[in-house]
């Protein structure tokens, strides 16, 4: 599939098969997308599931992300063309140091290829995080019960929280590379979309259950607290 790019702009998609990943594919090969349509590149460690619109990407890319051997192998052939990083993935165990130094590991294999590129044209990151930036690691099975977050609503100037958390890992490895790297950070709070690779997909569970509840007739009461 070949997509001219506006402003030569050229994506790599990094957990293209989530639900922000597919959301981002379908926006960025629009042509009324700023600077689009783009080119875009998905890449994901697993093969690229059935139900997944090939159109919506120049080319899928399936490496181990964590393998610096694999990554280079996977992403050297296109490290001079891509001028924009979307980092969505993110791999989850229960104690947030491991988080961090999982998720640290797999973002640095991704900018040392395509930084070493004598041609590189990367010029901006762009990472997805969310509200646990506020709420510190709220899974840590030893730190959950300990935590003082803040209160909401939550606001990008409040202070970090005093615990271990990969966010704050990732916002600083890209912090590293400036000035000759841009970078934005997007704390997302809830997201509704649709991904068989969605594992935190809240809003859309909740639309499910207000659907049954309709069908039923009974009230739809949020089965949560505040």
């Amino acid at each position: 599939m070949e997509l001219s790019a506006h402003n030569n702009f050229v994506a790599l998609i990094v957990g293209v098969t989530g639900l922000t990943g597919v959301s981002l594919a379908e926006t960025m090969i629009r042509p009324d997308c700023l600077g689009g349509p783009w080119k875009v590149y998905g890449a994901a460690r697993r093969p690229l599931p059935p139900w997944f619109p090939p159109t919506l990407l120049h080319h899928f890319i399936s490496f181990d992300v964590m393998d610096p051997a694999d990554t280079h192998a996977k992403l050297s052939p296109i490290s001079h063309e891509i001028t924009h990083v979307f980092w969505v993935p993110r791999q989850l165990r229960d104690d947030e140091q491991t988080n961090e130094t999982i998720n640290g590991t797999m973002l640095t294999n991704v900018l040392n290829v395509l930084r070493s590129s004598p041609s590189s044209q990367l010029s901006h990151v762009s990472i997805q995080t969310g509200t646990k930036h506020y709420m510190g690691p709220i899974y840590d099975p030893i730190r959950s019960h300990q935590l003082a977050s803040h209160d909401p609503p939550f606001h990008e100037s409040m202070p970090r929280l005093p615990y271990p958390n990969f966010y704050y890992a990732l916002e600083d490895l890209v912090a590293s590379y400036t000035p000759s790297l841009t970078y934005s950070i997007h704390r997302a709070s809830i997201i509704i979309g649709a991904s068989t690779r969605g594992t935190h997909n809240l809003l859309l569970i909740l639309a499910a259950y207000a659907a049954v509840c309709r069908h039923e007739g009974l009230p739809f009461r949020y089965p949560g607290n505040r």
